[in-house]
């Protein structure tokens, strides 16, 4: 008497599972994809000092061909969502050719899917310890479940073909990989945008750290040439500028002059404005008439908000060296 091989209960039970997973994982990414699009900052409890999930979505990695990373997340879980359960919907007639040809193909889709989202979040979670230094778990949670559904996807059918697994994942790998690298290859791991060779973009500045009284925010870009001749310039035209430690467009304008220049600017025509910073002179921002941060005052007229280099050396006839390293 020949006894039937027993389906393992795993096979029952992966498709649910998987569906399952990825309808977490389009909560989640539904979640961040809506307040990135409403400008809303997303329910994040981390450390002190580290950079928590709105820190991440407002970094240029959060962003990809102009859209939020976090929609293109959610339509891949939906997509593996709609594969892992679609097949089971179907009218189970056993030997119906047609729905066997359907579920090996949605198999298949499952597999190139699951692998290219593992590959995509793991190296998501290389910029996120590496790059961003920041924790954020909702992208943690989001590489938990692609590792999860790659997981169930490879252990709940019977895969006759190894070799040809082996083979897919290889070409799915590659492309993944490629197409990450060519869609952040304008960003530079200083946070900012741009070629090394040309003026960099400075992204808006956002940022869960509560500033330093004495500072503000850390300056994380350095200076060139033209950045310390036009702050020195600056010095001696006379400018003044009027900023608040805990204002993140003052941050944007340290940025664009990075560390070295800036130091020229704060240590000579810089004023800070807030009461409750060591350095605050609030008398002298109230005698100016100040409204807002920043706020630069050349030769009696005011200027507000984030000025660019190149800017400030058109208004204050500045004629040195003009490759400045960053933009807004």
């Amino acid at each position: 008497m020949i006894r039937r091989r027993s389906t393992p209960g795993i096979y029952k039970w992966s498709r649910p599972a998987i569906g399952a997973i990825a309808g977490l994982g389009i909560l989640n990414t539904g979640y961040l994809t809506f307040e990135k699009l409403t400008g809303g900052s997303p329910l994040c409890t981390t450390p002190e000092k580290v950079k928590s999930c709105a820190d991440v979505l407002s970094s240029p990695w959060g962003t990809v061909f102009g859209q939020p990373l976090a929609l293109f997340g959610l339509l891949a879980y939906i997509g593996m969502f709609i594969l892992a359960l679609a097949p089971l919907a179907l009218n189970s007639v056993e030997g119906d050719k047609n729905r066997n040809q359907i579920e090996n193909l949605s198999w298949w889709l499952l597999l190139v899917g699951a692998i290219a989202m593992t590959v995509f979040s793991g190296y998501l979670m290389y910029i996120l310890a590496f790059q961003l230094k920041a924790l954020c778990w909702y992208c943690i949670a989001s590489a938990f479940f692609a590792l999860s559904m790659l997981t169930l996807t490879l252990l709940g059918r019977d895969w006759e073909d190894i070799g040809q697994i082996f083979f897919i994942a290889v070409i799915v790998v590659m492309v993944t990989l490629i197409g990450t690298l060519g869609a952040y290859s304008g960003i530079n791991y200083d946070g900012t945008i741009g070629s090394t060779d040309k003026p960099r973009q400075i992204t808006a500045f956002t940022s869960q750290e509560q500033p330093n009284p004495e500072f503000g925010w850390e300056i994380t870009t350095t200076s060139g040439e033209a950045e310390i001749a036009l702050a020195q310039h600056l010095v001696k035209a006379g400018a003044k500028e009027y900023v608040a430690y805990w204002c993140p467009h003052c941050h944007e304008q340290k940025l664009l002059f990075g560390k070295e220049a800036y130091k020229i600017i704060s240590d000579n025509i810089g004023v800070e404005c807030a009461g409750n910073s060591p350095k605050g002179k609030p008398e002298l921002c109230t005698a100016a008439n100040i409204q807002g941060f920043p706020t630069w005052i050349i030769n009696g007229k005011s200027y507000s908000g984030v000025q660019n280099l190149d800017e400030l050396a058109k208004i204050t006839g500045y004629t040195g060296p003009k490759n400045f390293k960053y933009f807004r």
